[in-house]
């Protein structure tokens, strides 16, 4: 009988899917997590196409002030300038989100670098960087970021960088316990021994098993980012080119009685919009942890 080839049999990767797959539904298990997802992208949609979908200059005025919602020509009513209120709305999502996203990126980049080198080096680095973090964690964001805005002035740049030069502290520490925890695992002592060196194996080794606190924190930075932002803009410390949620209920105060939508959509695009992130984070977060699903 005669030797036949053996052909090795494909088996297929069913893991990796399964593990997405199973992520998805715990994600996405709650109506409200739906919801909010669905919320978010038509964000982000809306700060893209917003020259597209406004019609009409968000800065320019005209004739036609003060009109109510579902008035021809402007759904959402018009202000005392005869701004439209929706072109104005939309044009306030870019800031918001730019404002939100790039300052929660900063806190996130910084946050990970200090939490990954105290946690892994220890010691005097470690109590350095860590009084550094609880100095930076006991001043009140608000306070300070209206300080320091209304001292050196007003632009969205200087906004970011104030919002996540406050933000760092809090995702610091938690990194820095994570990461004080798997410095002692042994697949570190195996990286070690492979001859890795330190950089490498806090960037390859161990900053992947922290990603779910980081992801978290990261979108809950993002909802905390937006509320400061729209604050400073409501006391008048917005950029004055830019169109900002904020910025509009600040218009709206001596409006409050004769034309109440100027201050309820953009309230309410400001309150949507901060739920929306903070359940996506609580969603994230029930979604990243292995034990979520046996809740």
């Amino acid at each position: 009988m005669s030797d036949l080839p053996l052909t090795p049999i494909a088996v297929p990767a069913v893991g990796a899917p399964l593990r997405k797959a199973s992520f998805r539904k715990r994600l996405l298990r709650r109506p409200t997590t739906v919801l909010a997802l669905a919320f978010v992208v038509l964000l982000f949609a809306l700060a893209v196409l917003a020259p597209l979908v406004s019609g009409y200059d968000p800065l320019g005025g005209g004739d036609s002030s003060l009109l109510a919602p579902l008035s021809p020509g402007h759904w959402l009513g018009t202000d005392d300038l005869g701004r439209d209120i929706w072109a104005r709305v939309v044009y306030g999502t870019r800031i918001s989100l730019t404002v939100g996203v790039a300052s929660a990126l900063f806190a996130v980049i910084v946050g990970v670098i200090v939490g990954a080198l105290a946690g892994y080096f220890g010691g005097w680095l470690d109590t350095l960087l860590m009084r550094i973090a609880e100095f930076f964690q006991t001043l009140p964001r608000f306070v300070v970021a209206l300080i320091v805005i209304a001292l050196f002035g007003t632009s969205v740049f200087k906004m970011i960088v104030v919002i996540a030069a406050l933000s760092w502290p809090q995702l610091a520490r938690v990194v820095r316990a994570s990461v004080a925890t798997l410095a002692q695992s042994q697949f570190v002592d195996a990286a070690r021994v492979a001859g890795m060196g330190d950089g490498a194996i806090i960037v390859r080794e161990i900053l992947p098993n922290v990603a779910a606190p980081i992801i978290v924190l990261g979108s809950l930075d993002i909802a905390m980012a937006i509320l400061i932002e729209a604050s400073l803009s409501f006391f008048g410390l917005g950029d004055p080119n830019q169109v900002s949620w904020g910025a509009m209920l600040n218009d709206a105060q001596q409006y409050l009685r004769d034309a109440w939508w100027m201050s309820a959509f953009p309230g309410l695009a400001i309150a949507l919009t901060v739920l929306s992130f903070n359940l996506l984070g609580d969603a994230l977060n029930d979604a990243l942890n292995p034990r979520a699903s046996s809740r």
